[in-house]
């Protein structure tokens, strides 16, 4: 579905990404940890299309991403990615619903049925119609993640989903995240530091230093 061979990215000079090899298939949730500054966000943003690697081969659905065109790119982030963002990346003057329709509304293809299910799923209909200024982290944060599911997209990744949440609402948002992968078939990547999410996970890579160092 998705995997990344020797993929490196640098700043400045400096290594991010050096080398990294990893693979994730159709339906299977993997967890990446690793400390600050191992490079995480960098690698969620390679795996998430938003960014090239320096070196390496990109691999998304079968297709190598190499030299694609942006149009393409594009058209792939659409259709094949969702995307949960560590500060959540809400246009402030959209409402919940309108933000959480955005993919939808760029495919073109407005699934209203689905979206009144995921709001339902996810605790927010009652806030479908606030603008992000008023929802509290929990529910900007379910919101974003209605909006990683409206096009039922083939892989989700998502960058500390639960950084800024108290433990109760965190646990309650991954069990619904996991809950709705599962049914959808979605493959599942997350990025964090966070080792109480381990065991919802089928695998656990280790990223350190821009380099993957071990793997349970």
């Amino acid at each position: 579905m998705l995997s990344a061979a020797d993929v490196s990215v640098s700043r400045d000079g400096d290594p991010v990404l050096d080398g990294v090899s990893l693979a994730v298939g159709s339906g299977e949730r993997v967890l990446i940890q690793g400390p600050s500054g191992a490079g995480k966000t960098t690698l969620f943003s390679v795996l998430g299309l938003l960014e090239p690697p320096e070196s390496g081969t990109l691999t998304v659905d079968d297709r190598d991403v190499s030299g694609l065109p942006d149009r393409e790119l594009a058209r792939l982030r659409r259709s094949v990615l969702g995307y949960v963002y560590q500060d959540f990346k809400l246009v402030p003057d959209l409402t919940a619903r309108e933000n959480a329709a955005l993919p939808q509304d760029h495919a073109g293809e407005r699934d209203d049925a689905w979206l009144d299910e995921l709001f339902d799923r996810l605790g927010i209909a009652t806030v479908a119609d606030q603008y992000p200024a008023s929802l509290s982290g929990g529910e900007s944060q379910r919101v974003a993640t209605a909006r990683a599911l409206a096009n039922r997209p083939d892989i989700v990744l998502a960058d500390e989903p639960t950084g800024q949440l108290d433990p109760d609402t965190a646990a309650s948002l991954l069990d619904l995240l996991c809950s709705l992968q599962a049914e959808l078939g979605t493959a599942l990547i997350v990025v964090s530091h966070d080792r109480s999410l381990v065991d919802r996970f089928d695998r656990v890579l280790v990223l350190e230093d821009g380099t993957i160092t071990a793997a349970d």
